[in-house]
């Protein structure tokens, strides 16, 4: 993702996009802890098949329940996670389904149910009203959003208090900031930040402590700002002779540098107390094209992933990285289908929880990306990427759409209740750990 969402007028359903959504989409979707990794083609083979068991003028130079006190879990994941368990138990199923998603701003402005708005920069814009029947889980700014640092300041902070205000839990507010090429913040020279550059110059300095320091130079002035997430960093080794999309935002086509690039900004968000996301999964920089404008394909094979692509994501998780966001790449060698890893079971249930042991919140790309929205319908693409495991949905072409699928879903048992809650526990309790969203 890095950029607006555009509107798609074309809607290019091919038969075998339509069979890939029945398979995904219309089987019953239970909690993730009952389902068994799913295995998509018995062309795969036997290892492939298997793989679920396996402003501010700076410079970069310078509980379930609220229990007793002796109840209280001492770790302060596990406190954050019970106190997560009890909101939900408070919430209804809107408001449950409404934390899955993480939004531009423009889908909560009421004008935007009949025609397009202009980019929001207040607050005010969105409305307390439209905050109390969609408290999203999130939102996401782009560079029209974000002006300069009074503005972006009074944005973010007005947008926590109209969720306070109606008793929600605070959301996610999100920022796709890299460096480089990819930089909202530090690309808009009124916010006076020094840019750290793009991670393939991180990258070739095999430098661990720099990284880590670029990415704590970042958490401090996003933080500074408002945002408590970043959309980073990218964890894709990139093949340069096939992927120019990730030349400059991949550290390396070397997997063992990029793993600890990768490692190293984790951490360094980490510290800052940001909330980091590594992207995007399970590596895109072996394939040519680009997911924003149509679905992209790699020819790895599982055995090539894991030597490769995956070891920068087993880098983040073993780091602590709270959040993991999944491509729209087509895997076909893997699961034996042409359907993008956001919507596969095979790849988020099977390979990144039973296989990276990933525990905590994924989230998927832009689902408004042609790889996606030139297939399925907003309402298909959320409940395709719900039942393949993902906690959080980015971004849909249409979001009111979206969300009222998820919610008919459940309704006729596509989707059973207990798995929405699975999620809203995962998102409620990164919530809590990094910036105390539910008090």
């Amino acid at each position: 993702m890095n950029g607006l969402p555009s509107a798609f007028t074309r809607r290019r359903f091919t038969q075998l996009a339509a069979i890939t959504v029945g398979t995904l989409a219309l089987g019953a979707c239970a909690s993730e802890t009952n389902n068994a990794p799913v295995s998509s083609s018995n062309e795969a083979s036997d290892d492939e098949a298997s793989i679920g068991e396996q402003k501010t003028d700076q410079s970069f130079d310078q509980q379930e329940g609220h229990q007793n006190e002796a109840d209280t879990p001492a770790d302060p994941a596990e406190q954050a996670r019970a106190i997560a368990k009890e909101r939900v138990q408070n919430m209804s199923l809107a408001q449950k389904v409404a934390q899955l998603f993480v939004v531009a701003p423009e889908a909560l402005v009421p004008e935007a149910l009949v025609e397009g708005v202009s980019p929001v920069t207040q607050a005010a814009e969105i409305g307390q009203a439209m905050v109390v029947d969609y408290p999203v889980g999130g939102f996401v700014y782009f560079a029209p959003n974000i002006v300069s640092p009074d503005q972006t300041t009074s944005l973010l902070s007005g947008t926590s208090q109209l969720f306070a205000e109606s008793e929600n839990v605070l959301p996610f507010l999100c920022v796709d900031e890299e460096g480089g090429s990819v930089a909202r913040i530090a690309g808009n020279e009124a916010f006076g930040v020094q840019d750290v550059g793009d991670a393939a110059d991180i990258g070739a300095r095999d430098d661990a402590a720099a990284a880590k320091q670029a990415a704590e130079f970042i958490a401090e002035y996003a933080s500074s700002l408002g945002f408590n997430c970043d959309f980073a960093p990218v964890a894709d080794v990139v093949d340069p002779l096939v992927s120019d999309t990730m030349l400059l935002r991949s550290f390396s086509s070397d997997p063992a540098v990029a793993s600890e690039m990768v490692r190293a900004q984790v951490e360094g968000f980490r510290e800052k107390n940001l909330v980091s996301c590594a992207k995007h999964f399970p590596g895109i920089g072996s394939a040519a094209g680009d997911s924003h404008d149509d679905l992209i394909t790699t020819g790895h094979t599982l055995d090539d992933m894991r030597e490769v692509d995956l070891v920068p994501f087993e880098a983040a998780v073993d780091a602590g990285v709270p959040m993991i966001m999944v491509g729209h790449l087509n895997m076909l060698a893997v699961t034996g289908e042409d359907v993008p890893a956001s919507l596969s079971p095979t790849v988020v249930q099977g390979l990144l929880r039973e296989s990276l042991h990933f525990e905590d919140i994924v989230i998927t790309d832009s689902l408004a990306m042609g790889a996606v929205a030139n297939y399925y319908t907003s309402d298909q693409a959320a409940v395709a990427a719900l039942c393949a495991g993902c906690d959080m949905l980015l971004m849909p072409e249409n979001f009111q759409a979206a969300y009222q699928g998820i919610i008919d879903a459940v309704l006729s048992g596509v989707i059973s209740e207990d798995r929405i809650v699975e999620s809203v526990v995962r998102i409620l309790s990164i919530k809590q750990r990094y910036f105390d969203a539910i008090g």
